[in-house]
């Protein structure tokens, strides 16, 4: 992958935004399962689906990475809320 200021011209640019986008659906189909087995788990051991203050703090990781990587922390929270 190339950083954005390494691409030269619109094919590469797009070429590299595409593989990017394969490479986010790729992680996010992998989040799922594992949020699909979290499901199970804690359907077995009878635990709520949603704990509240796991919820927040994997929202305020989230933001603190999206910061850290130059992404506007409100773009991470909605797409993880």
């Amino acid at each position: 992958m190339l950083d954005p200021a390494d691409c030269p011209d619109m094919p590469i640019l797009r070429a590299q935004i595409d593989a990017t986008d394969r490479e986010l659906v790729r992680l996010l189909a992998k989040r799922a399962g594992y949020i699909d087995r979290a499901v199970e788990i804690k359907t077995e051991v009878g635990l709520p689906a949603s704990i509240p203050a796991r919820v927040e703090d994997v929202v305020s990781k989230v933001k603190q990475t999206a910061e850290a990587e130059g992404l506007d922390p409100a773009i991470a929270e909605a797409l993880w809320r």
